[in-house]
């Protein structure tokens, strides 16, 4: 707070506050702009956290060639993960999923519009995947678009073979199949079951035929035995 004898000028400078040194990681940054005249215009966006990790969104046909670049040119030799992300909102919205959105007045509505993540999307599923350069200590996320409902890309496999069972498994739960994939067959579930159980529009059945474990369990507070816990619960 300032005295009825301070300036004009001296309240203008107590105002501003100094501002943090920006965060400028060269290297990663450099290596951005690298691999952007690799792919050209297949890389459709990228996002750097300085001293952190890279992300970047490339088009679905060049998905494979984004790999054959960062293992040849840049020795990402090292195959983290592989998998997908369905971001279309559930279309039964968000209830026994958590206590929190357990709300008395039933207010919790269902979201009908797609949010992405980091470097944005255009379609209801995205491929992701993280690959790393165990020597400069580098990783990279790699995002990719998918277009229809039961989309199609190049397998992983002939550059990183770690990928096989990884692409199985989006296979299996998102519906997403590998073009030239060598065993394209499920991982978890029997060949006979239907449905993708990790697509938003998978109905997770026993949760509405039995609530959530997770919402009835109910610790004892201290002074507090079975019987009083028992009536809470049936009040509720």
């Amino acid at each position: 707070m300032s005295s009825p004898d301070t300036t004009e000028e001296e309240v203008v400078e107590e105002s501003i506050e100094p501002q943090e040194d920006l965060i400028i990681d060269e290297e990663r940054d450099a290596f951005v702009e690298s691999i952007q005249k690799d792919l050209g215009s297949d890389l459709i966006g990228s996002h750097v956290v300085p001293q952190i990790d890279v992300w970047i969104r490339v088009t679905q046909k060049a998905w494979l060639e984004t790999a054959r670049v960062l293992f040849e040119k840049y020795e990402m030799s090292f195959f983290n993960f592989l998998s997908a992300i369905d971001w279309k909102p559930s279309p039964f919205g968000r209830e026994m999923d958590a206590a929190i959105d357990n709300t008395d007045d039933n207010e919790m509505g269902i979201e009908s519009e797609m949010e992405w993540g980091v470097t944005g999307g255009e379609t209801r599923f995205q491929l992701l995947a993280r690959v790393h350069n165990p020597v400069t200590n580098i990783g990279i996320n790699v995002k990719a678009d998918l277009e229809s409902e039961f989309p199609e890309v190049d397998t992983w496999i002939p550059v990183y073979p770690g990928a096989n069972w990884h692409e199985r498994e989006v296979m299996e739960m998102f519906g997403i199949s590998f073009t030239n994939h060598p065993n394209m067959v499920n991982l978890y579930l029997p060949t006979e079951f239907e449905g993708h159980p990790l697509r938003k529009d998978f109905p997770l059945l026993s949760r509405r035929a039995k609530p959530w474990p997770g919402i009835v369990d109910v610790e004892l507070m201290p002074g507090e035995d079975d019987d009083e816990t028992e009536e809470s619960g049936e009040e509720t």
